[in-house]
């Protein structure tokens, strides 16, 4: 992307090692962005690819699942780049159990890092953008927020709350200025659908239903979160869009 749509932009994206955060971080600095890359681990390479297309990044260590950590991510983020202008709710892991023998453990686990800490990001972000009234906020939802999916209670639950939370926050914050909405992947080909991928029977069961006839990939999103993030959308609000070739529609 040549246009600098989005210059000197801070924005910040959880879960950008790998997959769609990464094209998503990757997109945003073309588009000139300085990126706040919030992980788990000292991972470079992000980090490192971000920077050759000549915008600043920094990493904010966090792990999603503990909350107090969470909280502290947008005051650092501030303190280190000035504001927040664009936060991108990414981050996520899955567990899959029959549900009679889905562990507690599990389940809060990803009830923290998919739904608790979009909340905590959302309000941390949500208090610096209402007050200079201007912002974007892009949650990451699914197509199990809309659908129950199999052995997945736990990430189904979370999904189907990233959305609705979407649509509440939108309603308070349209009017101040800040747009919150989501992107909804279908079927990508990213490690977490690795056991979907490698299962020769429902790989192809949901080929089948895809209209466009691949599995996604994550450069697919790239478009969709620039439009979200950009003066684009500044008329969008409360809107979960699809990103699914067709999958939705069928």
């Amino acid at each position: 992307m040549s246009e600098k749509v989005l210059n000197h932009q801070i924005a910040v994206v959880t879960g950008a090692t790998r997959g769609i955060g990464k094209s998503i971080a990757l997109a945003l600095a073309e588009a000139g962005a300085d990126l706040a890359l919030v992980q788990r681990s000292d991972n470079q390479e992000t980090k490192e690819q971000v920077e050759k297309l000549g915008v600043k990044c920094e990493i904010i260590l966090c792990d999603l699942n503990e909350s107090e950590e969470v909280k502290k991510v947008i005051p650092q983020v501030v303190e280190k780049m000035g504001t927040v202008d664009i936060l991108v709710n990414n981050a996520g892991l899955q567990k899959r159990h029959p549900a009679v023998e889905f562990p507690e453990a599990d389940w809060d686990e990803v009830l923290n890092v998919q739904l608790k800490a979009v909340w905590l990001l959302c309000q941390g972000a949500g208090k610096v953008m209402t007050e200079k009234k201007k912002g974007k906020i892009i949650n990451i939802a699914s197509l199990l927020s809309f659908q129950g999916g199999l052995y997945v209670p736990a990430y189904a639950s979370a999904k189907g709350a990233v959305g609705q939370l979407t649509k509440a926050l939108a309603n308070e914050w349209s009017s101040l200025g800040v747009n919150v909405n989501a992107i909804v992947p279908g079927y990508v080909a990213t490690d977490m659908n690795t056991a979907l991928i490698e299962d020769p029977v429902r790989s192809r069961q949901i080929l089948e239903r895809i209209p466009a006839g691949r599995w996604g990939d994550p450069d697919d999103f790239k478009g969709p979160v620039m439009f979200l993030a950009s003066e684009a959308s500044n008329y969008v609000h409360g809107h979960l869009l699809p990103v699914d070739g067709g999958w939705l529609g069928r």
